[in-house]
């Protein structure tokens, strides 16, 4: 299979706008263990939990997280929308957002990770690699002083297990996590930040508690299942006149809408001969921003309205895709249709 360039591929899913994507950065922020200090328990640094390590995934970004040294402290007023979050902690729990919960804390340093199912949720639990999309409200265990939420800020964001990314208390407190539950973490200190104090907020030897809302379990599809051709029928003659999608596979879960993000495979096809000449799933899946301005005009028609779980065969005339002189490098010739074959993994 022929690969296009970086540059190709950043045109038609608008990686440059997600693979290291706000949403991504927002998914490390309230909990990264970006300290490069070993955990207590293991030595490891920031990647000790041991039901799911070792995972690539999205514990590299440290620009805003309102625990850490660089954005943490209640004082620290420009580390953009996380750092404004740190000010929170003056709020009463439950300010803001109409579903932001309240907190009952223990009131008292809790000798382990304590994870109580506040609301059950349904469907496959989530396991390493998986990724965990939620929104949290985090406050300090002993007197419930809040150092930061995602509600206010109105965006649920992704955390994938195992990555390293993460405190080992979220680690392990979001593994068998399901869509749909509300989990509340006690977490140890010595899950969380340890003996260095975060913040003004975050001393140290600071047990944190969060209530957790899980909005989606995004789980790692096997690459046997990728498709092995774009499942509609060719192009011929002079091509198709409009872009035009086929559901190969009817999905049931969230449906796509603009603004979105999208978690996503896929494979592209040249539509005159079926010839494959690019295809994801032999990384991680893609994280996208799901704006009509950042895509291709054929993509973003194409994929509108889809349904997370869903197969959908996309063909793209040239004027909907790259263009009349297509792209020969990367082995598409000029006007020449593309089929996309998508397979949507999770939106939010």
């Amino acid at each position: 299979m022929r690969r296009l360039s970086s540059l190709v591929i950043v045109s038609a899913l608008a990686l440059a706008a997600c693979g290291g994507s706000d949403a991504d950065s927002a998914a490390e922020d309230p909990i990264e263990d970006d300290t490069g200090e070993p955990d207590a328990e293991t030595g490891d640094a920031g990647n000790d939990d041991p039901d799911s390590s070792g995972n690539t995934g999205s514990g590299s970004d440290d620009d805003s997280d309102p625990s850490e040294d660089d954005a943490g402290t209640a004082d620290d007023s420009d580390s953009g929308a996380d750092g404004a979050d740190t000010n929170a902690s003056d709020e009463p729990d439950g300010a803001g957002s109409a579903d932001k919960p309240e907190v009952d804390v223990p009131g008292e340093a809790p000798a382990e990770l304590v994870r109580t199912v506040l609301i059950e949720g349904t469907g496959e639990p989530a396991s390493e690699g998986d990724t965990v999309v939620v929104d949290y409200v985090g406050v300090r265990s002993l007197d419930g002083v809040e150092f930061d939420n995602s509600y206010d800020r109105g965006e649920p964001f992704p955390v994938t297990l195992g990555s390293g990314g993460v405190i080992a208390g979220w680690e392990r407190g979001l593994d068998g996590a399901r869509s749909g539950e509300r989990v509340q973490l006690d977490i140890p200190a010595d899950l969380a930040y340890g003996e260095a104090a975060r913040s003004d907020v975050i001393r140290e030897n600071e047990p944190l508690t969060f209530v957790i809302d899980v909005r989606q379990v995004v789980k790692i599809p096997d690459a046997s299942d990728a498709p092995t051709e774009p499942g509609v029928e060719l192009s011929s003659g002079d091509g198709v006149d409009d872009t035009e999608f086929v559901d190969l596979v009817e999905g049931s879960g969230p449906t796509l809408a603009e603004g979105d993000t999208a978690v996503l495979h896929f494979v592209y096809y040249r539509a005159d001969n079926g010839v494959a000449l690019e295809s994801s799933w032999e990384a991680q899946p893609l994280t996208i921003a799901f704006v009509e301005a950042q895509l291709l005009p054929g993509l973003a028609e194409g994929m509108q309205g889809m349904q997370v779980g869903g197969r959908r065969a996309i063909t793209i005339p040239p004027e909907d895709g790259f263009g009349d002189e297509g792209n020969p490098q990367g082995g598409l010739p000029a006007d020449t249709d593309i089929i996309f074959v998508v397979d949507l993994l999770g939106a939010f």
